[in-house]
């Protein structure tokens, strides 16, 4: 693979900030560099980027509806009428209902949960969810990470007597739900100061909101900011303002003390001796939460999620990581077999975009497959499979291309669709696959641009590895999280030498341990460059090469840095 390398430049402002930043902080002109270009201009700003503050949250009432939204939470209370907690089957759907049932369930028992089965009922709201609510006695539904387009189903509820309050974060129908109150900071009538939260973030607003009306002290909130963190890391949601503050904190919860449910995962995957980052909940934590709802049901995540008893959560765990190795298997076969149908589509060097459909295709990897061609083609994927009458899927993006939009400019040929920027979800009659693709493809090549369909690389800043000290490390350490907004930067350093110890490793042999020297310093770096093993023989001949990289922390060695090499460019 051939990335471009694309060096950030920051504007003379940005620069001249930095240098003021360098000088009022104390730390790195580099680093400072990076907080202007994320927009913090002084040193106030800095320490609260640094070190977020949970009383720096939002007022959860300047969100519209939130009012009515408490008010008929306490009134359902105060009535003993039987609650509903409804989400999404995916991670951020999941640990949103884990949180919002185990809030109320401190204080109410007449609750239940419910998530739907992604085979039999699809995405969303169904029928059959309102009619279980229906014959369980339910007068109020509260449904988490979906519900905004569900008009005729709300409306439905509503005939049965059930009201509904919805928290989502996706984008809306000029048409609204018929609900008691929709709480959405994407609605077009928003009054909330932060647009990004995920799913799971609306939860934590409306019972903060419900903890402030009740006199429920913040400090019983605390601990369920671990699943809003997991929730943040899994759906890719920007980490910059209100959402920054709740991941901070929300790691500080998983790595300090973390619900049974999540200890019980964070065993499984083998971090419970390390710090758990963003990226463990993305690659590993997450991965496990959404192979419930791939494989079998979502609810076995919430069950695991509210679990009090650590053996029962270990078995239980245990259960869903069966389920993700199965999702592997799967993800394995179909990605090879999409990948030989894209191989041989006529026109692939001149699509800008990549519409696959296999009937017999499981419903439940879909959207990790589209991922998964993203990734390889650099080009906005669809992948459709069959259920029932519907061709149904998952759609993702490369950066900087809202899938959305070009989703919605087909509507007319879809049954139904919904999602974000960079991941959406959709399905139509069978016969309009061959209508969407070429439509979508129109879209997509009459909006993207060039550099959205290849291989780049951003690179932060040009630096030498005497600018790699402790210090640099340390403080480099807090902009963490980093996600959407706030990326890992990424470093490059120009004409390094192999030290004379650099190797090849891994199972096959694919990937290279490096110990690397520049001409500017004495210091010897360690490096891993995964699945880079080809370059190992330049490298060996001495001769200098250039490399970009992230600076991460020797799981191996505590305290002692290593350079994650995305790239290596002889010269």
């Amino acid at each position: 693979m051939t990335h471009k390398w694309n060096y950030l430049s920051i504007t003379p402002e940005q620069a001249e900030t930095g240098r003021r930043l360098a000088q009022s902080l104390g730390i790195s002109p580099i680093l400072c560099n990076l907080l202007a270009a994320r927009g913090i201009t002084d040193a106030a700003s800095a320490r609260k980027f640094f070190r977020p503050q949970l009383p720096d949250l939002h007022d959860p009432f300047l969100m519209k509806d939130m009012d009515k939204a408490v008010e008929r939470l306490n009134r359902a209370m105060g009535k003993k009428e039987r609650i509903l907690v409804y989400g999404d089957y995916d991670v951020d759907g999941t640990t949103a209902v884990a949180l919002v049932y185990k809030f109320i369930q401190q204080f109410y028992s007449n609750i239940d949960y419910y998530i739907p089965d992604r085979y039999n009922e699809g995405y969303g709201v169904s029928m059959q969810g309102v009619d279980y609510a229906a014959e369980t006695g339910v007068k109020l539904v509260i449904v988490l990470d979906c519900g905004i387009k569900a008009v005729e189903e709300v409306t439905y509820a509503k005939e049965k007597g059930i009201d509904f309050i919805i928290c989502d974060h996706h984008v809306p129908d000029e048409e609204l739900p018929p609900a008691a109150a929709i709480l959405n900071a994407k609605r077009a009538d928003n009054t909330y100061p932060y647009e990004h939260l995920s799913g799971c973030g609306v939860g934590f607003k409306f019972m903060q909101a419900f903890a402030a009306s009740n006199g429920i002290s913040f400090h019983h909130l605390i601990p369920l900011l671990d699943l809003v963190a997991v929730s943040i890391a899994s759906d890719i949601v920007p980490i910059m303002g209100e959402n920054r503050i709740l991941a901070y904190h929300g790691l500080k919860q998983l790595n300090s003390n973390p619900s049974v449910g999540l200890k019980a995962i964070i065993d499984v995957c083998g971090l419970g001796d390390r710090e758990i980052t963003v990226s463990d909940i993305v690659f590993k934590i997450g991965p496990r939460i959404n192979a419930s709802g791939r494989i079998q049901n979502g609810k076995e995540a919430v069950d695991l999620l509210i679990e009090k008893d650590l053996p029962a959560a270990l078995e239980k765990a245990e259960q869903i990581n069966q389920y993700n190795e199965t999702r592997k298997d799967l993800d394995k076969t179909m990605t090879e077999e999409a990948n030989r149908i894209v191989e041989n589509l006529d026109s692939l060097t001149d699509r800008r975009s990549i519409v696959i459909y296999n009937e017999d295709w499981h419903k439940g990897v879909v959207g990790i497959v589209a991922s998964r061609l993203t990734e390889m083609y650099y080009r906005p994927a669809v992948v459709l499979t069959r259920t029932g009458e519907l061709a149904t899927g998952s759609a993702r993006s490369v950066s900087g291309f809202d899938v959305y939009k070009a989703i919605e400019h087909c509507r007319d040929l879809l049954e139904n669709f919904g999602g974000h920027t960079y991941a959406a979800g959709l399905s139509m009659k069978v016969d309009n696959v061959a209508a969407f693709t070429e439509r979508f493809e129109e879209f997509v090549a009459a909006h993207i641009l060039p550099e959205q369909t290849s291989a780049v690389i951003d690179i932060d800043a040009e630096i030498d590895f005497k600018d790699i000290t402790p210090k640099f490390c340390s403080d480099l350490k807090k902009f963490n999280p980093f996600g959407p907004e706030n990326p890992k930067p990424v470093f490059c350093t120009h004409k390094v030498y192999d030290y004379g110890t650099s190797k090849v490793v891994g199972r096959d042999q694919e990937h290279i341990k490096l110990e690397l020297v520049d001409n500017k310093s004495n210091n010897v770096m360690n490096g891993i460059a995964f699945g880079q093993s080809s370059q190992v023989r330049y490298i060996k001949t001495k001769r200098s090469f250039d490399i970009c990289y992230t600076i991460e922390e020797n799981t191996h060695k505590r305290g002692e840095a290593q350079l994650q090499i995305e790239d290596i460019k002889p010269n």
